[in-house]
């Protein structure tokens, strides 16, 4: 095992501290600026998560076997995960509706409500928007997420294929696959009519158990053992996919999603995923 920790706050102090708390002889190494890992034979770090989590550090307990050259796939969601904002919540800005449709993107992230519903009670809530909004959202606001370019170029270097699943739509994940060269792109489309949104969804919802397919059927055509995936997200939509991969990370995610990954990125960015893999 090794225990990677990172974290722009990271200090000499803290990681003689994590030493302490962990013994053994080996040593700290840096693979990062401010990333480190330490060879260990601990399976438990309940004290080593406590003072990491205070002093705003992530820290992993990795088996030697996940390095960056095993894998072959990562999933990750686009909203809030691969980038900076929402985008329907940023839609309905433009329609003065953004606390009314953020209060339920909130709740069914945090998995309180169904994510089908709640998607479609949004989505009527933009009836009538013209369909220049949705650009100016990618012109204005959209942004991908601290780290996401450099994860991306490390799965390529990695031959790792990518992948985006969003229960978002076409036209931003789209978007995303061309600046971030990502492999695949799957979302929702919005039904669109004389350049206005009718206020429903073409085709079927991109739910749970669809990212979670999405992820499996990509995984088996690249001819692909369930050991060789990543699969990354924040809100309880991403679950079901985060476990159907061998791997799921939590990125600055909601607790019911944090509780259930297999590892936790709360302080770093997205290139903290390359450091957990490489040593």
């Amino acid at each position: 095992m090794r225990l990677v920790v990172q974290g722009s706050a990271i200090s000499t102090a803290h990681l003689v501290h994590i030493h302490r708390l962990v013994g053994g002889s080996a040593q700290f190494m840096q693979i990062a600026e401010h990333a480190y890992y330490l060879p260990t034979n601990e399976t438990e770090i309940t004290q080593v998560r406590q003072f990491c989590a205070e002093q705003k550090i992530d820290c992993a307990l990795v088996p030697d076997a996940q390095r960056l050259s095993h894998f072959g796939l990562c999933v990750m969601d686009m909203d809030s995960t691969l980038i900076n904002i929402e985008c329907i919540d940023e839609i309905a800005d433009m329609m003065e509706l953004k606390p009314q449709i953020s209060v339920i993107t909130e709740a069914a992230m945090r998995g309180e409500i169904d994510f089908v519903a709640s998607l479609k009670a949004r989505v009527a809530l933009l009836k009538g928007l013209d369909k220049i909004a949705l650009r100016r959202v990618i012109n204005e606001r959209l942004k991908p997420n601290p780290g996401a370019h450099e994860w991306i170029a490390a799965c390529k270097t990695n031959n790792i294929k990518t992948m985006v699943v969003s229960g978002g739509f076409t036209m931003f994940a789209n978007h995303v696959k061309t600046i971030l060269g990502l492999d695949y792109a799957i979302s929702n489309t919005f039904e669109i009519i004389a350049g206005k949104l009718t206020g429903n969804i073409l085709g079927d919802i991109v739910d749970a158990d669809r990212k979670a397919l999405e992820l499996i059927k990509l995984r088996d055509e690249l001819g692909l053992m369930p050991d060789q995936t990543i699969g990354i997200g924040d809100g309880a939509n991403d679950l079901k996919m985060m476990s159907a991969a061998a791997v799921g990370v939590a990125y600055h995610a909601k607790p019911i999603v944090q509780r259930q990954a297999t590892y936790a990125l709360n302080f770093v960015g997205l290139d903290g995923v390359i450091n957990l893999f490489t040593a």
